[in-house]
């Protein structure tokens, strides 16, 4: 048998163990918000130690995890290290998760196999790569072949809200500084770039008044609703830009949240927007953010007031700022590699692309850690219906792609 065989096999053997790794990792909720995810790492852990792994467990501090809108944050490192020389290769998956919501027909936090695929929160995105990357490195382990270099998986709690008290707090801390890595994603393309995401928080304000005498006020709400106009009419103009990376169309602007007012019978005095605008890897997102900046100005200054109201007053706070995946030139081993073993174990090419999501792959690249997307998931994320209800990984996309990390780790890291 060869290596790569050697290895098929072992995940083979050990896959209703795999399985059962990934069900008590679904058990446990990391629902963000509101983000007490701290139990979670500790659960993981516990479950690693029997596999031989004496997981590092890295607590962010409360205050910066209050600051930033969660409960509680405690990212994972488990290290291995072969042979002197060779590269250090980060397998990074988070384990936060948006709430389950409405409309499930199997038990969001069951784990749940049902005709060939697992249901549940986080089976597509992404503790099936808590599993694939754990059980990969452990069918590397089983060969006892020479090997240079090391492993290090990165198992963290803060992707949904951006990734900085994920792993862009072990970076910053200098706990980890990998030469490779790869991060959890889709099991038909290596993912090598994706767009960026800017968020605002839009706070108009206007001025209360009984629903009688309406122009005694200034209404927010009609306000808002002004600038939102303008917000939204830049999306026709978005569509004129284009991206050069494959699997990456244009900018788009979305406002996901909205809240405001004080009764029915109350002209609203204040309303605030959330927006999310994505950027595609060509922007700048100094410009980006500057641009919008100046419409959401604009079209408050061109909000008329009733006779004697008082004029718009807009607050524009920054949440988030993640910047495009652009590919690193040192990458080239890396895909190749799971190219090469995608195609072998899934039977057709598996090609290099872009993503229109943004990911915690930018904190490791904007370090000058070449970083690509590839694990256990479906060809597009709706097949999955991660995010959704329903949310499921079919248990030969987790048990094949195991199997590509495992046979990619040993061609990078063989003596």
């Amino acid at each position: 048998m060869t290596a790569h065989t050697q290895l098929d096999a072992w995940i083979d053997a050990h896959f209703d163990e795999q399985l059962a790794f990934l069900r008590e990792l679904v058990r446990v909720p990391t629902d963000s918000p509101p983000g007490n995810n701290a139990p979670h790492a500790e659960r993981t852990a516990e479950l690693l130690a029997p596999m031989g792994y004496a997981a590092e467990k890295h607590a962010v501090p409360e205050a910066e995890v209050r600051a930033a809108g969660l409960q509680s944050i405690t990212n994972l490192i488990v290290r291995r290290r072969f042979g002197e020389g060779g590269p250090t290769i980060a397998l990074n998956a988070h384990g936060d998760v948006v709430p389950p919501g409405e409309g499930w027909t199997h038990d969001p936090y069951g784990g749940e196999i049902v005709d060939g695929a697992m249901y549940g929160r986080a089976t597509a995105v992404s503790k099936s790569d808590f599993s694939s990357f754990t059980f990969a490195l452990r069918a590397l382990e089983s060969l006892g072949a020479p090997l240079k270099g090391g492993v290090e998986l990165h198992f963290t709690y803060d992707e949904e809200f951006g990734g900085e008290l994920g792993p862009g707090w072990l970076l910053a801390k200098g706990l980890t500084k990998p030469d490779l890595m790869i991060a959890a994603g889709f099991s038909y393309q290596v993912v090598v770039a994706h767009n960026g995401c800017l968020q605002l928080e839009v706070t108009v304000q206007g001025e209360m008044a009984h629903a009688a005498i309406p122009d005694s006020g200034t209404d927010a709400l009609q306000g808002a609703t002004h600038i939102l106009n303008a917000l939204y009419a830049l999306n026709r103009d978005y569509l004129q830009v284009r991206s050069k990376v494959e699997g990456i169309s244009h900018p788009y602007l979305n406002v996901g949240l909205i809240s405001g007012g004080t009764n029915t019978n109350v002209i609203p005095g204040k309303v605030v927007l959330k927006l999310d605008r994505r950027m595609i890897p060509e922007e700048d997102p100094a410009q980006v953010e500057a641009a919008l900046r100046e419409t959401i100005a604009q079209a408050a200054a061109s909000f008329d007031p009733p006779r004697g109201g008082k004029a718009l007053r807009v607050e524009i706070k920054r949440m988030l700022l993640a910047r495009a995946m652009k590919p690193l030139a040192g990458n080239a081993a890396l895909v190749k590699a799971l190219q090469t073993h995608g195609e072998q174990v899934f039977g057709e090419p598996i090609p290099a692309v872009g993503t229109p999501l943004y990911t915690d792959v930018r904190l490791y690249v904007e370090r000058g850690i070449p970083g690509v997307i590839y694990g256990a998931g479906p060809r597009t994320v709706r097949e999955s219906n991660a995010k959704r209800a329903d949310e499921h990984v079919r248990l030969d996309d987790l048990r094949r792609a195991t199997k590509v990390v495992a046979r990619t780790l040993h061609d990078l890291l063989r003596a």
